[in-house]
């Protein structure tokens, strides 16, 4: 059971003891929320996706997923969010995950030159790395916010000529919220300046491709994902 820290009310001033929430990992290890002792809290005045959810990396199989930013209400009135720290890994959780992981052969991209190649190239790539059944839905490429399904993942493929946005990012991040799954973007034009802001506040994989279909990983998330397969 997970240890009960002090906090702080910033509007009255009171001390509370806050229990830290414990969540279910993927791989079955109870992760809870790493809230310090003395944590400053932060005054809810206004609600948005971003500061409703934190990025915490599970100690046991080093998967980093997004958690309801914890919180509590004084009795004064106030609500107030909590900071949390990141979770420090298992010693030897990476090598022993290295260790059972097979050599995987060199990938070989296949060329995009349409809409359809594109969504291919990302198929072919997701499953290069292990991922299993990687699937189109049932429509056309390039027609709502998921063009491709797999084991724990919805994806997004942007074969367009203009940056991926910010919109494009939510869209896909509730998807995935909404599956319990993690979602994943590949773009061909790359993305804006604040759609790579808000993947990264949702730990969400983002991967550029060039026409050879060869995707590369932009952010931290999706090299991430790329070790961890």
């Amino acid at each position: 059971m997970a240890k009960s820290v002090p906090v702080h009310c910033p509007t009255c001033g009171r001390e509370h003891p806050f229990t830290p929430p414990t969540y279910p990992c993927a791989c079955g290890a109870p992760l809870t929320l790493p809230v310090p002792p003395g944590a400053d809290p932060q005054l809810v005045v206004h609600r948005t996706w971003r500061n409703g959810w934190v990025a915490v990396r599970c100690g046991g199989c080093g998967r980093q997923g997004q958690w309801p930013r914890p919180e509590f209400d004084c009795s004064c009135g106030a609500v107030v969010q909590l900071p949390v720290e990141p979770a420090p890994p298992v010693p030897g959780a990476e090598a022993r995950t290295a260790a059972r992981r097979p050599v995987r052969p060199a990938f070989r991209p296949v060329a995009i030159r349409t809409e359809r190649d594109a969504v291919t190239a990302a198929q072919r790539y997701l499953r290069w790395l292990g991922f299993t059944q990687v699937r189109r839905p049932d429509r056309p490429a390039g027609t709502g916010v998921v063009d491709l399904r797999a084991t724990g993942l919805v994806v997004r493929v942007d074969p367009t000529t203009l940056p991926t946005t910010t919109r494009d990012v939510e869209c896909l991040w509730l998807h995935a919220l909404a599956g319990d799954a993690t979602g994943v973007c590949f773009s061909l034009a790359g993305y804006t300046t604040e759609a790579r802001s808000r993947a990264d506040g949702f730990a969400l994989p983002l991967f550029v491709m060039d026409l050879t279909g060869a995707p590369r990983a932009l952010n931290d998330c999706a090299e991430d994902l790329v070790r961890r397969r």
